[in-house]
């Protein structure tokens, strides 16, 4: 029997496609089901043009059997089957289908698709198996074949004796060495994992011998081993099927099935779209947030199917970062795969599903914020972090598809409002939207820069995250209206709060405020009479767009430059300590150098920094006490 050569160029095209084509060489048994299924397809076509073949599904199946003892792996399929002139074409030449040339013939007919293009999924088989035999009989056809190859140096084809139609694929499944073990594929509870991974939803029935044991009949105690054959994949997929015939316990079950989380789904999202792609897809808002989800460890990405076949288990280009705690799969027949099927194009359609699938995330939770607010709330204590470092990232080019779902801490409904909400109660006479940023709602209740704007009876909103000053910059106007912190140095509201401030006073009270700004001039802190204070002796407000809590953070993060926010000293000039200061200004210029020390200090210890010298503070203190 003469031996042929693959009309591929040379061996090194087949070992590239073995070892770089694939990652993984579980892969394999996902091609030549795959394969199969395609060769059951071909029946169902032919059927729809020939009136002397009835397609009877319930006749079609896939089975995969092992058999430890002779290390052979069998994957059978009743389908159409191939002449010998096909197993010449499709296996003897490398990177030929005939799926790809039976798709062109035959497109348009019906709903279902052709999965095999690209004629390389076959050979992924050699990753795993040192002998590779093909028995098949054609669909009319009165003689079978046996197509055998043991790798690149090429192949043979001679008749053989099968009675039914369709294929048999057979691995002779290679020795263990010191640095592989290939016995997996040959464990029944192992290929069963495989076949549920990735080809769980082919169309047609996979089935396998499985093990298990049982009591002997008329025994109470002893038992016996069996094999029953049973059907291992699920064929159906939850997303074919119509929406109005599932319940919310059908699509947790899914959710559980699938691994996406230990806990429940807050909000599931259903999509089937049809117009310039084609797919479908099942969402998922989970409840709680992932232990690892601030990690490097953490993948974003939904599972991607092509046509019920697993391509990819995180496929990260369908969501954007900001939505990447959303959690499910999508399955279309309009992807561009490349040859090893494991990744994907970057071509219109893909974009198309992502822009899409974006859509419908966003829109799922604007529904959740105005018909189920207790929800979101839940949802956003876990994952508004996410939306706010959204709009900050990729310089604020997100925030209008965000700004609307971001909520803070409202001082006056002490609970999260939304910004629309905020904007809708302002009054007339309010320019900004006011806020305060601190470690914790009730340190900001604290702070003394926000008595000015509580007096007003303006609304604050608490700035708690370090990411939400950040974000804030980027929107910079929500509604034309712009935000501002209750620590800036010029609020909008001081004049009209300070019009009995004469210019006498001001005049009267500027040396003294030379000479505390010339005391800290090393700090780079100018002093100035307070138009915010009222009960508070002092605090520091801040020139220019860097805050006080942006400068914390920003000193926080390892090998950032030393970030200094431009602070002012802030005196009330109303309080019984000014007295004091203008007294020692008079009288005793060390008591006042004492003073704007402790002062200073004071302030410090307000905004939450650090003291430059804690000692030397404690010994001020002790100064005073004397």
């Amino acid at each position: 029997m003469e031996k042929k050569q693959f009309q591929a160029e040379s061996k090194r095209l087949l070992e590239m496609m073995i070892n770089s084509i694939y990652t993984q060489r579980e892969i394999f048994l996902r091609e030549l089901i795959s394969n199969a299924s395609d060769a059951i397809d071909k029946i169902y076509y032919r059927a729809l043009t020939d009136d002397n073949l009835v397609f009877d599904k319930e006749s079609y199946f896939i089975k995969v059997t092992a058999d430890k003892t002779n290390r052979t792996l069998i994957i059978r399929d009743t389908g159409i089957g191939m002449t010998k002139e096909d197993l010449e074409n499709n296996l003897g030449i490398i990177a030929k289908s005939g799926s790809l040339a039976f798709k062109k013939e035959n497109e348009s007919k019906d709903g279902h698709d052709i999965i095999g293009q690209f004629g390389v999924g076959f050979y992924s088989a050699f990753m795993v198996a040192d002998v590779v035999t093909v028995i098949s009989k054609a669909l009319n056809s009165d003689t079978a074949y046996k197509w055998e190859s043991d790798g690149a140096d090429g192949y043979t084809i001679e008749p053989y004796e099968k009675d039914t139609v369709g294929t048999e694929v057979i691995l002779k499944i290679k020795e263990n060495s010191e640095d592989e073990s290939f016995d997996e594929f040959l464990d029944e509870y192992r290929l069963k994992a495989i076949i549920k991974k990735y080809s769980d939803f082919i169309r047609y029935p996979i089935k396998m011998d499985i093990s298990g044991k049982r009591l002997k009949e008329g025994s109470e105690n002893e038992f016996e081993d069996y094999q029953e054959e049973q059907h291992v994949n699920s064929m159906i997929p939850i997303w074919r099927k119509n929406k109005k015939e599932l319940t919310t316990e059908d699509y947790e079950k899914f959710y559980v099935e699938k691994h996406y989380g230990f806990d429940k789904p807050l909000k599931h999202i259903h999509v089937s779209a049809d117009g310039a792609v084609v797919y479908q897809a099942i969402l998922f808002i989970p409840e709680n947030i992932p232990f690892d989800y601030y990690s490097k460890e953490y993948e974003k990405g939904l599972e991607l199917y092509a046509n019920g076949v697993l391509i990819m288990n995180k496929c990260a280009d369908l969501l954007p970062d900001y939505f990447s705690f959303v959690k499910g799969m999508v399955d279309s027949e309009s992807l561009s795969l490349n040859i090893s099927r494991e990744m994907l194009q970057h071509d219109r359609q893909l974009k198309l599903i992502a822009k899409n699938i974006e859509s419908k995330i966003k829109s799922q939770l604007q529904s959740l914020l105005k018909d189920e607010r207790e929800k979101y709330e839940q949802f956003y204590q876990s994952f508004g972090r996410q939306l706010k470092f959204g709009v900050y990232s990729d310089y604020g080019s997100h925030k209008d598809v965000l700004q609307d779902l971001l909520m803070f801490y409202s001082s006056k409904e002490k609970k999260l409002v939304t910004l629309d909400e905020y904007v809708s109660r302002m009054p007339e006479d309010q320019k900004y939207i006011y806020y305060a940023s601190g470690g914790s709602n009730e340190r900001i209740e604290k702070l003394p820069q926000t008595e000015l704007v509580s007096d007003k009876g303006f609304e604050i909103l608490y700035f708690t995250d370090d990411i939400d000053e950040f974000a804030i910059k980027m929107i910079m106007k929500y509604k034309e209206k712009e935000f501002k912190s209750v620590s800036s140095s010029d609020l909008g509201i001081e004049a009209e709060e300070n019009q009995d401030q004469t210019d006498a006073e001001k005049n009267e009270n500027k040396e003294l405020f030379d000479y505390m700004t010339n005391l800290l001039s090393s700090k780079g802190t100018k002093v100035k009479a307070s138009k915010r204070l009222k009960t508070h002796p002092v605090c520091f407000s801040t020139d220019g767009d860097v805050t006080i809590e942006m400068e914390k953070i920003l000193n926080a993060m390892p090998n950032n430059p030393n970030v200094k926010a431009d602070k002012v000293l802030e005196i009330n000039i109303h309080h019984d300590v000014f007295q004091s200061l203008k007294d020692a200004f008079e009288k005793d210029k060390e008591k006042l150098n004492l003073y704007t020390a402790l002062l200073y200090n004071q302030a410090l210890l307000i905004e939450g920094l650090p003291l430059q010298d804690p000692v030397e503070f404690t010994n001020d203190i002790c100064k005073i006490m004397v």
